[in-house]
């Protein structure tokens, strides 16, 4: 009889087993969760707006873990959950099945409103598991781009800062505003999550965040993020004001200069988000730069809508298409 628990520091050498063919990287990404178990027990326990931590749970059969999903609340907004990563045994996509329905369920319950996963565009069998099996819809899609031969040791563009909390307001306007408009209710975002969270530190990835403001009003004009879960491999992730001539190499060098200052050997990504204004117009610069499409990932999303509280005893009525509450004493 297969159940669903928390996982725990003790199942650490049967997931490693499990996930042994993925190399080393995936081994160090679950030692560093392991880490933090004591945190996770603290978080485990409080409502969903307070957890700092991300959550996983497994799926077994016996002793034997079929699966392991993760899941992890957006920083600033817990209500919107993440799920991360799940891993199953070979073909066995009703475990996943499984695992997707009970965080699904269990924090619907808890309030959350909206669940998110990226999918590689290639794993059909995944996207249709999430799709047909679990409702989930294809939402949009993002493209990571392999940048090479990048511009190092050059000068330093101007009009770039690095992000604070004041700037938080500017920059969620900004990048909602840059929201195609059929795409703005999946994937807008709230101030909250553009802010330095108090347990930030517990993340699972290290992000620097800056600003690119207009010299005359000192209007925010351009949001830069750059993370890394490696201190390897780093994502660049911008939005800018379509409404302004930004040149994207300026974007990269500044990019770059403040990733070399950290590494003298890194591998930098572009992240193209196919749900912008502006994205066919990035889409041209990189391809004119014959950087490399590594990765297209399609954005699957989950709502659970809260209802409207009603008045007591009241009815429903639906005359021509017209609908009437009438409150009965």
């Amino acid at each position: 009889m297969t159940r669903i628990r928390k996982l725990t520091c003790f199942d650490y050498p049967k997931i490693k087993k499990m996930i042994s063919y993925l190399g080393s990287a995936e081994g160090e990404f679950f030692s560093k969760a392991l880490l933090n178990e004591p945190f996770g027990l603290i978080s485990s326990v409080l409502p969903l707006k307070y957890k700092f931590l991300n959550e996983s749970y497994i799926l077994l059969d016996g002793k034997e873990i079929l699966g392991l999903i993760t899941i992890e609340p957006a920083l600033g907004n817990h209500y919107k959950i993440n799920i991360t990563r799940l891993v199953f045994q070979n073909n066995l996509y009703d475990a996943g099945k499984q695992l997707i329905d009970f965080v699904t369920s269990k924090y619907s319950a808890k309030g959350a409103t909206s669940f998110i996963v990226s999918v590689d565009e290639c794993h059909d069998e995944l996207l249709k598991l999430f799709t047909d099996g679990c409702g989930f819809r294809q939402c949009a899609s993002e493209t990571l781009w392999k940048i090479d031969n990048f511009p190092q040791n050059t000068d330093i563009p101007c009009g770039f800062r690095p992000f604070n909390n004041g700037d938080a307001k500017s920059v969620c306007k900004l990048y909602n505003s840059e929201i195609e408009t059929i795409y703005k209710a999946s994937l807008e975002r709230i101030k909250q999550e553009f802010e330095d969270p108090i347990f930030g530190g517990y993340s699972q990835f290290y992000k620097n965040r800056y600003v690119l403001e207009e010299p005359v009003k000192k209007t925010i004009i351009g949001y830069i993020s750059i993370t890394t879960s490696d201190n390897n491999n780093f994502i660049i992730d911008f939005v800018t004001n379509d409404g302004y001539e930004i040149a994207y190499d300026d974007i990269l060098k500044y990019a770059i200069s403040e990733i070399s200052r950290r590494r003298t050997v890194f591998y930098p990504f572009v992240k193209q988000k196919n749900y912008t204004r502006t994205t066919e117009k990035l889409g041209e610069y990189l391809r004119g730069k014959n950087y490399t499409p590594i990765q297209n990932q399609i954005v699957l999303v989950k709502h659970f809508y809260r209802p409207v509280k009603t008045t007591e005893n009241a009815i429903q009525v639906f005359l021509f298409g017209e609908n009437s509450k009438i409150v009965t004493n």
